[in-house]
């Protein structure tokens, strides 16, 4: 006989195992229920997260694109720039991209054959088709700026100078851009373009606030002068200390500017040292002169056809009668030759109340500091001058480089042409007399001049101030958006949904386990 105690406990025990057998069959059939509705809910939350999530998100801007061809008296250059559809005050955040040099001299020098000045162009097109996207292409403007050399061949043969300027436009026109144009531009407009150049990209207009997160107007901006000097012609360009004169006046980043610029035509380094020979020629009785800038030992013949054919003789004596060719014996003496330098210049004749550059021109006192280019960096550089020095130290070493002779600079700078060489005594004392006698610099002053052709990996000249000027009158486009996410919704919305995969291959291994 079983104890009732026994039995009540078996009774019990097997009642406890029964009653556990159906809650587990009851889960197991709830199971799949259970998991489905949280993978609903799951998939619903998501689902409305991503939705909330979507908005219209700016894209980074696209670039713009123009070409500036600087056509100089000596060589031509095409720069291609680029700069943000969303522009900063109306005016482009420009930046150089390409550079390439034309082979052969300035388009003046095409005066016989104007078809061959547009060829020359089509190998730098070609390669700047490169640079730029062929969506941004047809509306890139393209812009050619013809300078001194092209001034004095239109006043020498207008007919001809015009003709080299459809020559090539037609080359230009050629390539799918948008053609601008191409002219002669004024003396005060390649001054005034090169002095906003420097400015740029030094920073004096905008420059990024990091605080701000946006472009600025520096609250003291630095403004420099421009000081450049090419082949055929001299600029100089400077914020006058007062506001008595009539400046030449634009404006870039929602502010005004107004500054003094002046062009000197005739007095680029190569006519001015044709001036030179004029003057040493027609006061010698001889066909053979001997020049002070040329160094000892040299000896080298011109034609006076070609010295007396630019425009730039127009006012100096005609070339002498019965003479076809001179003969130039170099001497060596800096001291003479900055007397000879001198005599192409008037220092007297200042009809203005204020002050006079030269040739009776009125100029401001220079101020401020100042950043010479083209052919002044050229020179000094080869002099080894470029780095800040007192006038004292600049002077003594162009001495020094006047009084060695030919066979001595021919056997130390090997790597250069003779044509170069040879000018180097004559260049660097044109250069002085320019800037401390027709500028006004002084011993003071001098150390505020630095000789520069590049800044911030940009060549320095007047085609980045066009075509910053040239900004203002280009639309900018509306913002690209697109639709999207924003960053914290969507990085939820993916946590959700792969939190809600994750928990479904989890149920599901267990109820195929069970």
């Amino acid at each position: 006989m079983t104890p009732r105690w026994s039995v009540h406990h078996l009774y019990r025990s097997e009642y406890q195992l029964l009653g556990s057998d159906e809650m587990a069959f009851k889960w197991h059939k709830w199971l799949p229920r259970v998991a489905l509705l949280t993978l609903c809910v799951f998939s619903i939350v998501a689902l409305i997260l991503s939705l909330v999530g979507i908005r219209s998100v700016a894209l980074p801007p696209e670039n713009k694109y123009g070409l500036v061809f600087d056509a100089g008296s000596s060589h031509t250059s095409l720069f291609v720039y680029q700069w943000p559809t969303d522009k900063e005050n109306n005016t482009g955040v420009v930046s150089q991209t390409f550079s390439c040099h034309v082979n052969g001299s300035g388009i003046s020098s095409y005066d016989s054959h104007p078809t061959e000045a547009g060829a020359s162009l089509r190998p730098c097109l070609d390669e700047a088709m490169m640079v730029i996207p062929p969506e941004r292409r047809r509306e890139a403007p393209a812009y050619l700026g013809a300078t001194a050399g092209m001034r004095l061949l239109r006043k020498k043969n207008p007919s001809v100078s015009e003709r080299i300027l459809e020559e090539v436009g037609k080359a230009i026109r050629e390539y799918p851009v948008s053609f601008r144009g191409a002219r002669i531009i004024t003396g005060e407009d390649e001054g005034a373009y090169g002095w906003i150049t420097i400015n740029y990209l030094l920073n004096s207009f905008t420059q990024y606030s990091a605080k701000d997160r946006d472009w600025v107007h520096p609250a003291s901006a630095g403004l420099v002068g421009a000081l450049d000097l090419g082949g055929a012609s001299t600029q100089i360009s400077f914020l006058p200390s007062d506001n008595n004169t009539d400046p030449f006046r634009f404006r870039l980043y929602g502010f005004d500017y107004g500054i003094y610029t002046h062009s000197y035509l005739c007095y680029g380094q190569n006519q001015a040292l044709d001036q030179v020979i004029r003057v040493i020629l027609n006061a010698s009785s001889s066909d053979v002169i001997e020049h002070p800038c040329y160094p000892q030992g040299y000896n080298g013949t011109m034609n006076v056809s070609s010295l007396f054919g630019s425009a730039c003789a127009n006012n100096q004596t005609q070339a002498p009668d019965n003479v076809t060719q001179v003969l130039l014996l170099g001497t060596g003496n800096a001291t003479l030759c900055r007397q000879a330098v001198r005599n192409i210049f008037n220092f007297s004749n200042c009809s203005h109340s204020k002050s006079c550059g030269f040739n009776g021109v009125y100029q401001p006192r220079v101020n401020g500091k100042f950043l010479a280019f083209s052919a002044y960096y050229y020179t000094f550089s080869f002099l080894n001058l470029t780095e800040t020095h007192p006038l004292a130290v600049v002077e003594d070493a162009i001495d020094a480089f006047c009084s060695r002779t030919w066979n001595d600079l021919k056997s130390s700078y090997s790597d250069q042409t003779e044509s170069r060489l040879v000018n180097y005594c004559a260049s660097a004392n044109y250069i002085l007399t320019l800037l401390l006698d027709g500028y006004g610099f002084s011993n003071t002053s001098w150390e505020n001049i630095a000789f520069r052709m590049q800044v911030a990996n940009s060549d320095i000249g007047w085609t980045l101030g066009y075509m910053l000027n040239l900004t203002n009158m280009i639309p900018s486009e509306a913002p690209r958006t697109l639709r999207g996410h924003e960053e914290g919704p969507w990085v939820a919305s993916v946590f959700f949904i792969v939190a809600t995969l994750a928990l479904a291959i989890v149920l599901l291994l267990i109820y195929f386990l069970q």
